[in-house]
């Protein structure tokens, strides 16, 4: 049985590409994060956890991605809609849990099509937004 991938999902090497370059991006800014890319259902496709980095941020990183993936936008962004008052109030409660501070970016393909995210947790959310922008970059 042969599996063919469309152009509309990311591919293994184009996630380890994004993982590579965000952890080049921590080290330039001197932090040890976990790293997670998910594809376009937002299953878990490659992973990264640097030496020292936090065991909590594990499980943070994946959930970036899941929720960049599953809304197609940053979670910095679904933060700033989900605070009291906001359209999107208590939305993290949802799809067993999302992220709604910085550090998921979507990923998308050269035509502007997602096809999947990255999830970054480690440091302050700035960073964690620098290194998973770096990463979603590189996979484009």
């Amino acid at each position: 049985m042969t599996v063919t991938m469309t152009m509309n999902d990311i591919t293994l090497t184009q996630a380890q590409a994004a993982v590579e370059v965000a952890m080049r991006k921590a080290e330039a800014i001197d932090t040890k994060m976990d790293i997670a890319v998910v594809d376009v259902g937002g299953n878990l496709k490659a992973f990264a956890r640097m030496d020292d980095a936090w065991l909590g941020s594990i499980d943070i990183s994946i959930r970036k991605a899941k929720t960049a993936r599953y809304f197609d936008m940053n979670t910095g962004e679904i933060g700033k809609l989900s605070q009291p008052g906001a359209p999107l109030f208590g939305i993290e409660h949802s799809n067993d849990g999302l992220i709604t501070f910085p550090g998921g970016v979507p990923i998308t393909n050269g035509d502007g099509t997602v096809i999947g995210a990255i999830g970054v947790s480690g440091s302050s959310v700035e960073n964690d937004h620098t290194v998973a922008e770096a990463g979603a970059t590189a996979a484009s």
